[in-house]
């Protein structure tokens, strides 16, 4: 069982930034695996924002983001980054980290990373203010 932490939520002005961080629990890395960022808007259903895949540092990201999010990963410490810059109350929701089970090298598209997202952390709650 692969366990996913996420941190770096908290309540930020429209317009500001936030980094989340996503770091996997009990010694699992992410060597071979593909993280995705999500969120879950209250009354809303969950959509996906971007993934890298570690392999290749291949991103994939949601037509919506437009260059306002940035996924990234760090090797040596085996965190994935999601960079949120020029926030808008829209964007507050519950942002949750996910990975796959490590066996597929990489993905065509985000429709394939969302159907190979098997293991989810718990969450963090951004909140932006007007």
């Amino acid at each position: 069982q692969v366990q996913l932490v996420e941190s770096g939520g908290r309540l930020v002005e429209a317009g500001g930034s936030l980094r989340l961080s996503c770091k996997a629990k009990s010694g699992r890395t992410f060597d071979t695996s593909t993280v995705g960022w999500f969120r879950q808007a209250p009354g809303k259903e969950r959509e996906f924002i971007a993934a890298i895949e570690w392999h290749g540092a291949k991103s994939h990201y949601a037509d919506w983001v437009r260059l306002r999010f940035i996924v990234s990963r760090d090797t040596d410490k085996n965190v994935v980054y999601l960079q949120m810059d020029n926030l808008k109350v829209e964007d507050t929701a519950v942002y949750y980290c996910a990975t796959d089970d490590g066996t597929q090298a990489g993905y065509e598209d985000d429709s394939e990373v969302r159907q190979a997202m098997r293991y989810w952390g718990q969450g963090t709650q951004v909140t932006v203010s007007s």
